[in-house]
């Protein structure tokens, strides 16, 4: 049994997986970020439909970033206190890597975007299979944006900062898929595959994947 906890967005999302398999979700996106108030609601709900106590958990998965900045600090701080309390090892999930896995495409790539304000973009590519092709970028959208991946195949853009890039990125085998975003339910898959390897953090000093320094805004009053 692993909880997993995806806060990387405005969908705060949590779910229990079993052997992989998702046994309970929920899933709140609401457009605000209200992850403080709602997270530990969430996971008391998946407990309950799962039908499990907290102390059979194995594990605990939080995506680790890149995304919001506070929607990761609640995620992790979160994560890392249900460690702490349960005695049991924490597991990171690339946020961008799991939205992939929620795109099903017989051929091209496959590129997860993220909002990172103005026209700038987190985004990583990916094969149809899901395999990593190129690292995690923090980078500006112009039309010449994954120009190298256009001009050999289509390419699948989706997450919350391909709405940005649809006027931008003209190319003929630019393909825009709406409505997804980060999800508890596709961490399963990754977060039990990580346990079998016992590939965990270190619950003291892991940190979220910010990928760029944060620069706080100027107060209005």
């Amino acid at each position: 049994m692993i909880l997993n906890i995806e806060t990387a967005t405005k969908n705060c999302s949590v779910s229990i997986a079993e052997q992989g398999k998702i046994i309970a979700l929920k899933e709140l996106n609401d457009g605000n970020y209200s992850h403080a108030e709602k997270l530990h609601e969430l996971i008391g709900q998946v407990a309950l439909e799962a039908k499990i106590e907290l102390s059979q958990l194995k594990a605990i998965a939080v995506s680790k970033g890149p995304g919001s900045y506070t929607g990761l600090r609640i995620g992790v701080s979160s994560a890392k206190g249900l460690c702490f309390a349960l005695d049991i090892p924490l597991i990171s999930v690339n946020t961008l890597q799991s939205l992939a896995l929620s795109v099903t495409i017989e051929k091209g790539y496959k590129i997860p975007l993220l909002d990172a304000r103005r026209m700038e973009v987190y985004s990583q590519v990916f094969s149809e299979k899901t395999q990593k092709i190129r690292e995690v970028y923090a980078e500006i959208i112009t039309p010449d944006s994954f120009s190298d991946f256009l001009n050999a195949d289509k390419v699948y853009f989706f997450g919350d900062g391909a709405e940005k890039c649809k006027e931008i990125i003209t190319h003929k085998n630019a393909v825009f898929i709406d409505g997804k975003f980060p999800s508890a339910k596709e961490m399963s898959v990754i977060s039990f595959e990580k346990y079998f390897k016992k590939d965990f953090e270190n619950v003291a000093y892991f940190e979220p994947f910010y990928l760029k320094e944060f620069i706080g805004g100027i107060s209005k009053k």
